[in-house]
């Protein structure tokens, strides 16, 4: 789902990379509401299509840190695979694969004929090379850390792994690079990138086996040295666009007016709940206070439309999304009456109670994260409404983490990026997220079975995972959140980014200059 809409005084500009895998509950801000202009300005055309970077920051893309150099990737690299707005993965430099029965062993056949950009021919050691640096590397480990070892053979690559996945390619978009001592190793991409110091610009090379003549011949890199002057640049023309999470913590600010292009992202706003002790213990609870939860008034009026209502833990874009399910357990404050009445609750006064003690809750949510702070009062407000007493207790971040794992809560508000395949193993037994100690082996099981089940069998598995966590509701999905790009007005038409390429099928994007 994406959304293009006009903004004004937008801000959120996340610079610096936070990992692409398993997340702590991550510090975000509420974005302001977007108010819409009268009339459409009239487009100020650059005379040439200019992209920012951190010339000091380094351009590796596995090992860098830098979230403004990473995503000029997307133009200088290719992975295996390449994920498209639907969390699906395409083919990049695999044309095709095989999996064994089991989802345990994966081999990749190589698109033949691709070259880098310094004319060597890829190969299956420049993909095990690829590969290996990226398990060591904080940005990719965590997605690949179930791989036990990668084999090249001849125009081919065999992976193996210690937990079978039957989506290992939605993992597989990871930069495929010459192994070299270049600071900036050769990619297979349609850009290089050229210029030393402050003057720094990607060339078109033509050989590369995506590039076409509707691109750029060249792009410019406007160097960048700090939010200030990245703020000047985008807001005085000098930069084209700009990618941003409009609920982002700490954001400078951006003045005018700019066309914005919202994309799907797998980062997931949900509510934990404490299975280990208070009246969340009882899944009846649990499952009570979830259906007191107005996800479309969360996104609409809190999160100013940037994110996506979900129910399940999977976003609505994916194939995997089961629009029954989800409608079955969304907002319906009446199922909540119904199951503290069936759970031996009573109402009274316009509040519950239960054997002589009322149904109070607290709720956790780091006070580090405005937005997240408003999203807490919401809740509150909500549950509030159908007879359920919450305390928001507003914590720093520290205190907010060791409140957490010391059970200090009934409820918890977090957000974590979950992995293109859709597993949440960090919320479930023995994961890094089960702040709450849930402990159910169906549902361990049945986890499990959805990460091996391949092609169809895999929606069917999801299904069946989701209809168990209805039962036991260790958590409660909210959303998933958007990021957006910021375009100058009338320079660039028909964009399509995804949260793993900014610049996803950029030879389709119309780039209109004065020259």
């Amino acid at each position: 789902m994406r959304h293009r809409f006009a903004a004004l005084a937008l801000c959120g500009l996340l610079l610096l990379l936070s990992g692409c895998g398993e997340q702590m509950p991550d510090a975000t801000q509420s974005p302001e509401p977007t108010p819409t202009p009268s009339a459409q300005p009239t487009a100020v055309l650059a005379t040439q299509f200019a992209l920012p970077c951190y010339p000091d920051a380094g351009f590796h893309p596995i090992s860098g840190t830098n979230r403004v150099n990473l995503e000029l990737a997307g133009l200088m690299y290719d992975g295996l695979y390449t994920l498209d707005e639907n969390f699906q993965a395409q083919p990049a430099l695999a044309a095709s694969h095989t999996v064994s029965a089991d989802s345990a062993t994966w081999t990749i056949t190589l698109r033949q004929g691709v070259t880098f950009s310094d004319g060597s021919p890829l190969t299956a050691q420049d993909v095990v090379y690829s590969l290996n640096l990226a398990r060591q590397s904080t940005l990719y480990q965590y997605r690949l850390s179930s791989i036990n070892g990668i084999t090249a053979g001849d125009g081919t690559v065999t992976i193996t792994l210690s937990l079978p996945n039957g989506a290992l390619d939605t993992l597989l978009d990871v930069p495929i690079l010459k192994e070299s001592t270049a600071a900036v190793p050769p990619g297979t991409g349609p850009y290089v990138l050229e210029g030393t110091g402050n003057d720094l610009s990607l060339r078109r090379r033509d050989e590369s086996w995506r590039a076409t003549d509707t691109m750029p011949e060249t792009i410019r890199l406007r160097a960048i040295s700090g939010n200030d002057a990245l703020i000047s640049s985008f807001d005085t023309g000098d930069i084209s666009l700009v990618n941003t999470d409009l609920t982002g913590t700490n954001s400078p600010g951006f003045s005018g007016n700019y066309e914005t292009t919202d994309y799907a992202t797998s980062t997931l706003l949900y509510v934990g709940f404490n299975t280990a002790s208070g009246p969340c213990q009882d899944a009846a609870v649990r499952r009570a206070l979830s259906y007191a939860m107005d996800r479309n008034t969360i996104t609409r009026a809190i999160l100013a439309h940037h994110a996506t209502p979900s129910p399940l833990p999977v976003h609505p874009d994916s194939a995997l999304y089961d629009e029954e399910l989800a409608t079955r357990l969304s907002y319906a404050p009446q199922t909540t009456a119904q199951l503290l009445e069936e759970a031996g609750w009573t109402r009274s006064g316009g509040s519950y109670s239960k054997n002589g003690s009322a149904l109070e809750v607290k709720l956790l949510v780091s006070q580090d994260n405005a937005y997240r702070c408003d999203v807490a009062d919401e809740l509150e407000r909500q549950l509030e409404s159908v007879g359920v007493s919450v305390t928001v207790d507003k914590r720093p971040w520290e205190e907010y983490l060791t409140a957490l794992s010391g059970g200090d809560f009934d409820l918890y508000l977090g957000e974590t990026r979950l992995t293109a395949d859709f597993t949440f193993a960090p919320l479930l037994s023995g994961g890094s997220l089960n702040y709450g100690q849930f402990s159910d082996w169906t549902t361990t099981t049945l986890h499990a079975t959805f990460r091996a089940a391949q092609g169809e069998a895999r929606n069917a598995a999801a299904t069946a995972l989701y209809e168990q966590l209805e039962q036991q509701m260790p958590f409660t999905a909210l959303c998933f959140k958007n990021w957006s790009v910021l375009s100058q007005w009338g320079q660039i038409s028909e964009l399509t980014p995804t949260q793993q390429n900014l610049y996803y099928g950029f030879e389709s994007w119309v780039i209109h200059t004065a020259s």
